[in-house]
């Protein structure tokens, strides 16, 4: 016996929706269509409410009047990296760079990031246990550093903020009053420092 050829559109007849009259379709009675999409007339006596981001108070014609000696300085996990490879010691070039004593800061994120990379980081990992690294805890989910530091400059305008990251640095960017440092030609630089606060000048 030969084979049932079925036809194409029986095949995809099983596929095929109902299709549905548009709401605005003119073949439709005047009780069933859409009304018409209509303009609300702007009233010129309503006070126009404009949201607007609140700045903080530390700012001053840009300058942040929170910053200053001792200096707090957030450590990123890449700085930590990128300083070992320099062979850069932390708190003598801090100090070499800001001429000010500087105390820098290790948040949980940090740690966690760089207990995660396992035993080829196992250097940085013993430098930043140093009693003198100032421990900050974490009450977030998760350990992706950038975020929680995004978070912290952004609640608190006293820190400097130590990375090589540049996603990281172009977020800090955007966020005004937050200076960042980083490494350049086997030394640390910083930007965005007020020359009030007698940052070298780059």
């Amino acid at each position: 016996m030969g084979r049932n050829k079925k036809t194409r559109s029986a095949r995809t007849k099983f596929a095929q929706m109902k299709r549905m009259i548009s709401l605005s379709d003119p073949r439709l009675k005047a009780k069933d269509r859409q009304p018409p999409k209509r303009k609300k007339k702007a009233d010129p006596d309503e006070i126009v409410v404009k949201e607007v981001p609140q700045v903080s108070s530390a700012l001053f014609f840009e300058y942040n009047t929170q910053l200053g000696p001792p200096y707090h300085v957030l450590i990123d996990t890449n700085f930590i990296n990128f300083a070992i490879k320099n062979k850069l010691d932390i708190f003598q070039s801090m100090m070499d760079c800001l001429y000010a004593k500087c105390t820098p800061y290790i948040t949980d994120c940090v740690m966690g990031e760089l207990e995660k990379l396992g035993s080829k980081y196992r250097v940085a990992l013993k430098i930043i246990k140093d009693p003198r690294f100032e421990r900050l805890p974490c009450y977030h989910k998760g350990t992706y550093a950038d975020d929680c530091l995004v978070q912290r400059i952004t609640q608190h305008k006293c820190y400097i903020v130590a990375t090589c990251d540049k996603d990281l640095r172009r977020r800090i960017r955007k966020i005004p009053g937050v200076p960042i440092m980083y490494i350049s030609q086997h030394r640390f630089s910083i930007e965005r420092m007020p020359d009030a606060y007698g940052a070298p000048k780059t």
